[in-house]
């Protein structure tokens, strides 16, 4: 089983995601703030973290920069509306392994599950 820590304000705007995500046999956590998700963070581990655009304490970047500088080895995926070019460039060098779209569909929720757990399963040393 693998747990995933729902980070946003908006939880409707997640709904097919996390449906989709539980669906494949995971365990979701919700959470609204980004102080609250790290609080969290510190006592139990997550196999992924969705972060949105906006939380209610700060932006989903920022939250993605303290995140990665409290807990650097923690997938965590990023929902963001800037172009492909600017999030690279907005997010280079904090590991996040996907940009979602606002409000994520079924499609985006089945291609972060595939690549979740291509990543660990190589992590792990399986070959997928």
């Amino acid at each position: 089983m693998l747990f995933v820590l729902l980070t946003s304000r908006d939880k409707a705007s997640l709904t097919d995601l996390a449906d989709t995500l539980e669906k494949n046999d995971i365990t979701i956590e919700w959470t609204e703030s980004g102080n609250k998700a790290l609080s969290i963070i510190d006592a139990k581990h997550f196999d992924l973290v969705v972060i949105d655009e906006k939380l209610s304490d700060m932006t989903g970047l920022l939250f993605a920069k303290k995140l990665v500088s409290a807990n650097p080895v923690t997938n965590c995926a990023l929902i963001s509306s800037l172009s492909h070019k600017d999030f690279h460039d907005a997010s280079e060098g904090l590991g996040i392994i996907m940009q979602l779209p606002p409000q994520p569909n079924k499609e985006d929720a089945k291609k972060l599950f595939k690549h979740l757990t291509c990543i660990l399963n190589l992590s792990s040393g399986k070959v997928p």
